[in-house]
């Protein structure tokens, strides 16, 4: 869990920072007229801020799942393995089934992990990959099951969804940093007030950050649930399930070393604090679609 906290917190200081330094060089931060703080101005350059960050991200996604995974993209009109024309023909016809108009690119990545994702700027420029592992220790039922679940994904827009709730969590967590921290400012001298105020910024920063981070990955557990449900209408039920009970019995073998990567996959390993946990428990999720 602190790993991932501090993977969480570092990803979002690095490109927030970025992005304030670009907008202070440009002078757009002037929100600070004498000691009085401007909340108007604040809010605008927040959501800048925020919502830049984000979408920067967003638009780069597919590009960086591919390079921080290694992922081999499988080209359909080329010549293919029959296990890559067959994994091919599954995500696109699960693809049409879900009523997405252009087909994700297909992809496999080299890891003994049991698991897959789907990430992407949009549903038109989407990205299905799953690990070796999961082809070689999983049997067609689960691996459709598996597919089914990331298609899920993609039909739901969750890349969107999720890139539009950082936006609005980042807005806040820049507006409340500054706005604390220009209030302890206003406790001490006036030579150290600057001084103060931008540690002060760093530290409220980074507490919100954590505290911002409970709501982004209780939304990340709610879409896995949404994905399942999504997964059993194009796979079928009994595959949905028998894919999570195949993930549960390979739950070690998922790959520590992608954690910035964990809310994308289906599999988050083993049952972490809820709280910071991007996936819901798996017996959770099969008990949910028993219950479907």
């Amino acid at each position: 869990m602190a790993k991932r906290i501090f993977l969480f917190i570092l990803t979002n200081i690095l490109v927030l920072t970025t992005i304030m330094i670009v907008l202070s060089l440009l002078g757009v931060n002037n929100y600070i007229e004498g000691n009085n703080i401007m909340l108007g101005q604040l809010l605008v350059f927040s959501a800048v801020v925020g919502f830049s960050g984000s979408f920067i991200s967003l638009a780069i996604s597919r590009w960086m799942a591919k390079k921080m995974m290694g992922v081999k993209v499988i080209n359909p009109d080329g010549p293919l393995s029959s296990y890559e024309q067959d994994l091919v023909d599954r995500v696109h016809r699960l693809s049409r089934a879900a009523g997405l108009a252009k087909m994700p690119e297909v992809g496999i990545y080299n890891s003994p992990e049991v698991n897959a994702f789907a990430t992407g700027p949009s549903k038109r420029r989407s990205l299905v990959a799953v690990s070796s592992g999961l082809l070689q220790n999983m049997d067609n039922d689960a691996v459709e099951g598996v597919l089914a679940h990331e298609v899920a994904h993609i039909a739901n827009g969750d890349m969107v969804t999720m890139t539009l709730l950082q936006g609005v969590i980042n807005t806040f967590v820049v507006f409340l940093s500054r706005i604390a921290a220009w209030a302890v400012s206003q406790l001490v001298d006036e030579n150290k007030a600057a001084l103060v105020h931008f540690l002060a910024i760093i530290v409220f920063q980074i507490a919100f950050s954590i505290l911002g981070s409970i709501v982004v990955m209780a939304y990340s557990r709610y879409r896995e649930f949404h994905a399942d449900r999504g997964g059993a209408d194009l796979a079928g039920k009994d595959k949905m399930i028998h894919a999570l009970e195949s993930l549960r019995a390979h739950v070690n073998r998922v790959d520590t070393r992608q954690e910035a990567l964990a809310t994308m996959k289906i599999s988050g390993g083993k049952k972490k604090r809820m709280l910071f946990s991007t996936h819901p428990d798996l017996d959770e999720r099969i008990r949910r679609l028993h219950a479907k």
